[in-house]
């Protein structure tokens, strides 16, 4: 099951460039990604869109974590499921594509989660579609070796934080939220998916 939906979900996926289009066309016409269409989605959308090209511009890959991914021995696509009007996709992509980009061994692919259904069924977190979600697959053999996401620690324990404390996940919340990200550079990002592909290819390497 997970292979066929993983193929599947190859078969419709796109480059960054690619997946960047899309949304921006979808923007022209007034819509946002996915199936469900509102204001309010498109205006994340558009939030997004500027979001995502500031982090283009200015996100910066350590000199640290550019050594460690380049002693990976193995070949592996990283497939995540992602949508237009997600905060987190915006926060994260860019930097999923900066890392993918310096990294030889690493073939960044991404699909929208409601085109996907199948795959994102399999991953979901606390019973939730949350995204973006990163799969980890071995590029010769499409095994799934790991995943990640839907954010970072650091992101993802402010957001339980503020749930208990008001049992909802609001506008100030969402704020908050972008203001980790601003504060936090990216770093945590980069950080936990180096040590997480090091570990990956470690346990690859002992199984080739």
């Amino acid at each position: 099951m997970m292979k066929v939906a993983v193929a599947e979900s190859l078969l419709k996926s796109h480059s960054y460039v690619k997946y960047r289009t899309v949304v921006s066309n979808l923007l022209k016409e007034g819509k946002s990604s996915g199936n469900q269409q509102s204001e309010a989605l498109t205006h994340y959308s558009e939030l997004n869109e500027a979001r995502m090209n500031r982090l283009d511009k200015k996100t910066v890959i350590s000199e640290e974590n550019i050594q460690k991914l380049m002693t990976l021995k193995n070949k592996y696509t990283w497939l995540v499921l992602s949508e237009g009007w997600c905060g987190d996709a915006a926060q994260i992509l860019p930097i999923l594509n900066k890392l993918a980009v310096i990294t030889p061994n690493i073939d960044l692919k991404i699909v929208f989660r409601d085109e996907n259904e199948a795959l994102m069924s399999m991953f979901l977190t606390n019973g939730g579609k949350s995204i973006p979600k990163l799969i980890v697959l071995d590029e010769v053999s499409k095994n799934t070796l790991g995943n990640w996401g839907p954010r970072p620690k650091g992101a993802s324990d402010l957001i339980q934080s503020y749930k208990r404390q008001y049992g909802v996940i609001d506008e100030t919340a969402k704020t908050e939220l972008q203001l980790w990200y601003l504060h936090d550079k990216g770093l945590s990002i980069q950080n936990e998916l180096v040590t997480m592909m090091l570990n990956l290819d470690q346990m690859n390497f002992q199984t080739d």
